[in-house]
């Protein structure tokens, strides 16, 4: 174990860029399955309702067009 930590250790002092970017590489699969759980239980975070994806239609019978004039 004290191998790694010295391996590690040694790389970001060495190229901290690539140790930053493995660091952020893997941290990114790990907020995805923890982040949600954790806004939704210490948060309150509720999803928000559905963007419509129609046009709501009236319900009644359509009356045909009479020209170019609103009425």
């Amino acid at each position: 174990m004290a191998t790694v930590y010295r391996t590690v250790q040694r790389v970001a002092h060495e190229s901290p860029v690539i140790f930053w970017s493995l660091a952020l590489g893997f941290a990114g699969p790990i907020a995805v399955v923890v982040v949600p759980p954790v806004r939704k239980s210490l948060f309150g975070y509720k999803a928000p309702e559905r963007i419509p994806t129609t046009f709501p239609v009236p319900n009644r019978p359509r009356q045909p067009v009479s020209g170019y004039e609103d009425p």
